[in-house]
């Protein structure tokens, strides 16, 4: 199986420390995907420059990776990256991390699926941040892309569960937004 480039979207100041172990798994090809320090230096910025660096990351990428901890779902860019990698064709996968330990040996508690606000369509590519369904070609993304959890309380556990799997999930991923227009 060919290594894709995928683009992973999560919150920064919580979870960079879990998310810099998933990225080194070295499973996925993120070339330039999410250097930290070209985000530090892009997070301070304008929203439209934010905005076109995310969307200049998403064009090269085929799958958007969205690392869940416990705030990740609020976060105003990772609502964007989503909805954008929708909209642009890409495969759309979530992955639970709050179980992995921070800096600091801690972990961290669940956070919601980040897919739980959006609707997407079945006859249009058209996604929406809404509570309720547009009509009735309407469906909730988070019956459509799918959040994985390892179900693994220690760290060492979910660390492995994910390294296993997490090359199949992009692909499934990829393969369930194929069956949406583009």
């Amino acid at each position: 199986m060919a290594k894709r480039q995928v683009f992973f979207s999560f919150h920064y100041n919580n979870d960079n420390w879990r998310v810099a172990q998933v990225r080194n798994m070295g499973v996925v090809e993120d070339q330039e995907t999410f250097s930290d320090n070209s985000w530090e230096k892009v997070r301070l910025r304008s929203d439209a420059a934010i905005k076109n660096w995310i969307d200049n990351q998403l064009s090269m990428r085929s799958c958007v990776v969205v690392l869940i901890g416990s705030e990740t779902a609020s976060r105003k860019w990772v609502q964007y990256e989503i909805e954008q990698g929708w909209k642009r064709g890409k495969g759309v996968v979530g992955i639970y991390i709050h179980n992995l330990k921070d800096r600091f040996g801690c972990q961290d508690d669940k956070g919601k699926n980040p897919f739980e606000d959006f609707y997407i369509d079945k006859a249009i590519n058209g996604i929406w941040k809404r509570t309720t369904p547009l009509d009735t070609d309407s469906v909730k993304m988070q019956d459509v892309c799918k959040a994985y959890d390892s179900g693994f309380y220690y760290s060492e556990n979910v660390y492995n569960h994910i390294k296993n799997h997490i090359q199949d999930w992009i692909e499934e991923a990829i393969e369930i937004r194929n069956r949406y227009p583009k």
